[in-house]
């Protein structure tokens, strides 16, 4: 696999400089999966399953004792169920499962959708990285803060990230009938992927956005059917109570509301963040759709999702994950490798205990940062050859895109990128650049491990941890 240049691509350059024997790359790919569990199960901790609770006391009191959603509270703790009111009747199937079974459904479901995250990010040419090279995706993908964390706490962002990705997969391929439905489906569980909407709008791609908005409002009017007063609860009070979810203020709360917050500002301020934020993200998407640039429209969605959210707990921030595979393929593999290993290192929580000063203003708020950073920075129209544009114009009829895949997105004006890296070639890459850049294992860091338990991690006053 070679890239623009004619050179090698960067999975054929890892595989270089890593062992050239099967025997040799097992060793190592074992070796790297043991360091990897000896780091997730010492060093972070495992996050107690704690929002798999919520979902699953909140489910099984509505469905076996006659309890109303929003009124159930994990034990110990004042956090209850904080979705809307779609989000409890696709999870009902756990009524009919005990707490180890709901456990391990948790992490097989999770585990699917991330196959299915990498699967569309790798591209159409997916089983040429081998074995060896997805086994190194894998490993280091487990480093990753915001995945851990996903696994850890049983929550349900990589299942939305999959079924917007699969929207995208759809559109890119040409076969935009049912495009949309992902999208709306998530919006309908979580309020946070609605901005992909917007995307569809600024793309042109109009049937796609109508059904999104015509999915997201039948399951919606399905649960005020199923139970219309917790519909009305969510929609006329809870939606508007932020202090539900948790402080605003506290330190994993890494938006733009977070970041204010913790200055003791609200109000004008955040409304000016929030504004210019978007418009920003509308010139910059709208430049990426009017190339046939998918990719980086959606890494540029994603991340402006997780600055203009009221709250993006660190778990939250999976929604990055396609901007690494825009940078690799752009061939800024240190910028890549840095940023991820930042991700990797849970360093916010060094100012857990007091975010003031610069210092906490600067590295507090470090995840919003990498955010705001991807927003500002990430490569846009970079279109691949054998694909028109997104964007329709009243004068010509764009054909559909081409089948191929966007993780084979060819960039003309990086001369030193991969053509094909995907996926594997940017978990592999970050985590190459980020050896040199970081200059010390993930494990050295300090993490919200150090401290005792809390009684939400996400939000309590005290470090998050389980």
């Amino acid at each position: 696999m070679t890239g623009p240049g004619g050179g090698p691509g960067l999975p054929g350059r890892l595989a270089a400089r890593g062992p050239r024997t099967g025997r040799g790359r097992l060793l190592l790919v074992l070796l790297l999966a043991a360091a990897v569990t000896v780091f997730t199960a010492t060093v972070p901790l495992l996050r107690g399953f704690f929002d798999l609770r919520v979902y699953y006391g909140a489910v099984h009191t509505w469905a076996h004792h006659d309890g109303r959603i929003y009124d159930y509270r994990v034990p110990g703790t004042g956090y209850g169920f904080t979705y809307p009111p779609f989000a409890a009747v696709a999870m009902l199937p756990l009524a009919l499962l005990g707490r180890t079974a709901a456990i391990v459904v948790s992490l097989l479901v999770n585990l699917a959708a991330l196959a299915g995250v990498l699967r569309v990010l790798a591209g159409a040419d997916w089983r040429r990285h081998g074995w060896y090279r997805w086994a190194l995706c894998l490993c280091l993908l487990a480093l990753f803060e915001p995945l851990r964390d996903t696994f850890g706490f049983g929550q349900v962002n990589l299942v939305l990230l999959a079924l917007v990705l699969a929207d995208s997969a759809l559109l890119a391929a040409g076969r935009g009938r049912w495009a949309g439905v992902g999208t709306g489906l998530a919006a309908a569980v979580k309020l946070t992927p609605a901005l992909f909407i917007g995307l569809l709008l600024l793309a042109g791609r109009r049937r796609a956005a109508g059904t999104a908005v015509a999915v997201a409002a039948a399951a919606t009017a399905t649960a005020a059917w199923v139970d219309p007063a917790a519909s009305r609860f969510y929609w006329t009070e809870a939606l508007w109570d932020t202090g539900r979810v948790g402080r605003l203020d506290y330190v994993s709360n890494q938006s733009l509301q977070g970041v204010l917050a913790r200055l003791g500002e609200s109000g004008r301020p955040l409304w000016a963040a929030v504004l210019l934020t978007l418009s920003v993200w509308a010139m910059r998407g709208r430049r990426a759709v009017a190339a046939g640039d998918w990719e980086a429209a959606f890494a540029l969605t994603g991340a402006t999702a997780c600055l203009v959210s009221p709250i993006t707990w660190v778990h939250h921030l999976v929604w990055l994950l396609p901007s690494f595979a825009v940078l690799v393929r752009a061939g800024h593999l240190r910028i890549a490798g840095a940023l991820y290993a930042v991700l990797c290192t849970s360093v916010v929580w060094l100012w857990f205990d007091d975010a003031s000063g610069v210092g906490g203003f600067l590295g507090g708020n470090l995840y919003t940062w990498i955010s705001l950073g991807l927003l500002l920075g990430l490569p846009v129209g970079q279109p691949r050859a054998d694909r028109p544009p997104l964007a329709r114009s009243a004068r010509a009829t764009a054909h559909a895109p081409s089948p191929e895949s966007p993780a084979t997105t060819a960039v003309p004006d990086q001369s030193g990128a991969s053509s094909s890296a995907g996926a594997p070639a940017a978990a592999t890459g970050a985590a190459e650049a980020a050896a040199g850049a970081a200059g010390r294992s993930p494990s050295s860091e300090p993490t919200g491990s150090t401290c005792p338990a809390a009684a939400k991690p996400q939000s309590s006053s005290a470090r998050a941890s389980s």
